[in-house]
């Protein structure tokens, strides 16, 4: 069994655009960069929200693209930001012609939520719970 070191998991993301990433992560939604180092795979670039990391990965060779969207294939299909002014994360979103795949809805009387693409096409969710 596991014993937890932190409260938050991490990800690692491997990208086709490092620039347009760290756009998106760094500059749109806000992320800290805390981090660049070389990877087994590339370069690492460490990006904070909470206590969770998004690990964008440079990579070294050139990779190929799978599916887009949360019901293209198995696997992890999003990433979930659990926020507290989505509709104000929309909007800047939108300002900034991020694609939506599903625009702010309540999806039961105490949550809220929205999905758009990263550069990449990958989904990112934003979830505010009331």
């Amino acid at each position: 069994m596991m014993k937890s070191a932190k409260d938050s998991i991490d990800i690692g993301i491997l990208v086709s655009d490092i620039k347009a990433s760290l756009h998106f992560y760094q500059t749109l939604l806000g992320l800290q960069k805390i981090e660049e180092r070389p990877a087994t795979t590339g370069t690492m670039h460490r990006l904070r929200f909470g206590t969770s990391d998004v690990k964008l990965i440079d990579p070294t060779k050139k990779l190929s693209v799978g599916p887009i969207g949360i019901d293209e294939q198995l696997g992890f299909r999003y990433l979930t930001f659990v926020v507290s002014n989505l509709d104000e994360v929309c909007a800047h979103m939108s300002a900034n012609k991020v694609e939506f795949t599903r625009p702010a809805m309540n999806i039961n009387p105490t949550t809220k939520i929205a999905m758009v693409k990263d550069p990449d096409g990958n989904i990112v969710e934003f979830v505010q719970r009331s």
